[in-house]
């Protein structure tokens, strides 16, 4: 079974792909900006940016009846690895240990010139 996820209350796709995808027991979450969902616009500064991201990723979490809790891994995008000490504290304030496993890289580029894109890939059972 593969079914898509969809919610007003994260941004919508930007290009041919779904916000999300549920299965049997994994969710796969796209690749998040920090798009504000109501305006489609990216907000400014680096630490609203990141902030922003997680709130869609609890978005997409909560349309699905689940929580940061069942998210097992993450993979972090960003224009300037600069910022990873940043991303680091504010999951820190998100995130209860056991901590889902990430990759966090520095890339050329993000869509929009954001400076931060966060994909997530949740389990249905903990």
């Amino acid at each position: 079974m593969k079914k898509k996820i969809n919610t007003h209350k994260a941004p919508a796709a930007i290009g041919p792909y779904s916000q999300g995808i549920e299965t049997d027991t994994l969710i796969f979450l796209s690749g998040q900006i920090p798009l504000d969902p109501e305006t489609m616009e990216l907000v400014t500064g680096d630490e609203n940016q990141i902030r922003q991201v997680f709130k869609n990723i609890a978005a997409l979490c909560e349309e699905v009846d689940l929580s940061f809790d069942h998210i097992v891994k993450l993979n972090v995008s960003l224009q300037d690895l600069g910022l990873f000490g940043l991303v680091n504290d504010i999951m820190k304030e998100l995130f209860d240990e056991p901590f889902p496993a990430r990759a966090a890289l520095q890339v050329a580029k993000l869509p929009l010139d954001s400076s931060i894109e966060v994909e997530a890939i949740l389990t249905k059972n903990l």
